[in-house]
């Protein structure tokens, strides 16, 4: 009999439900499990949608994210990592969770829209956004257009992510996936680190077509790898890398975006072999 691990790292993910998997809890369990952590599940919201596009979202009853977190108590989370924020009402169920753990590491992705383009904030949700959560995050990733909704009156990416640095958050990841910066050739992917002591910037071959859930997967593997202990630049390197390798071997099941596959390296089910197997 295998001995029993005596610890994994814990990560808190606080993110919506996708049923496609591309996104949301499920992306993220796994992107968490690749990472060498375990996911610790909390809904923020239900969601109806196809890997073409999010036609309802459900926001989440505050009071049971607040049971689930509070009945979890036998784990040591090391790292949080924050998804869709449905409304003011999770908003604030998600600080009041953070409040729980002085000191742990918050990585938020900051959902805004979906991939086939409905909008998944309001004007007054990314005001509190800024305003109630970014004070209490370690590290934001967003892609240049969700940065810009967050820094509505500044034109560059660099003066963006220092005036949301102001605000409280740490360091701030800008995937430039969908919105390439000017300057990057176009069959590259440039990601840039801002923080308050460096700066990095990485460049990554670009993969043809569009995928659903990337911006989760480099998330909450970026949150798996600092629950380990591995430094925020080390981190996000790490991050990219595996979500490249997930989009790489990722899958189109209809017309519509294609899906990361995250546990790419897990043998087919054919080729497990059996517990009784000699």
């Amino acid at each position: 009999m295998a001995a029993i691990t005596p610890h994994l790292p814990v990560v808190l993910v606080l993110a919506g439900h996708d049923p496609t998997g591309g996104a949301g809890l499920v992306a993220d369990a796994e992107a968490v499990a690749a990472g060498g952590g375990w996911a610790l599940t909390v809904p923020t919201a239900l969601t109806v949608q196809s890997c073409r596009d999010v036609s309802r979202v459900i926001p989440a009853d505050p009071e049971v994210m607040r049971a689930s977190v509070a009945a979890l108590d036998e784990f040591a989370v090391a790292a949080i990592k924050i998804g869709l924020v449905a409304d003011l009402a999770t908003l604030d169920a998600i600080t009041d969770i953070l409040r729980r753990f002085p000191g742990v590491p918050v990585v938020a992705d900051p959902v805004l829209s979906a991939g086939g383009g409905r909008e998944l904030s309001t004007t007054e949700l990314v005001d509190a956004y800024r305003e109630r959560l970014l004070p209490r995050v370690d590290i934001l990733t967003p892609n240049r257009g969700e940065l810009a909704r967050l820094s509505p009156s500044l034109l560059q990416d660099t003066e963006r992510a220092v005036a949301l640095m102001r605000l409280g958050c740490q360091a701030v990841l800008v995937t430039g996936t969908d919105d390439p910066a000017p300057g990057v050739p176009a069959e590259r992917v440039a990601h840039t680190l801002h923080a308050t002591d460096q700066s990095r910037q990485w460049s990554w071959p670009r993969l043809a077509g569009r995928y659903h859930g990337s911006g989760c997967t480099m998330a909450a593997f970026l949150a798996s790898r600092l629950a380990v202990g591995e430094s925020l630049v080390m981190a996000c390197e790490q991050a990219q890398a595996f979500t490249w390798e997930a989009l790489a071997h990722g899958w189109r099941p209809g017309e519509g975006q294609a899906l990361p596959r995250r546990l790419w390296r897990l043998p087919t089910v054919a080729s497990v072999a059996s517990p009784a197997s000699p």
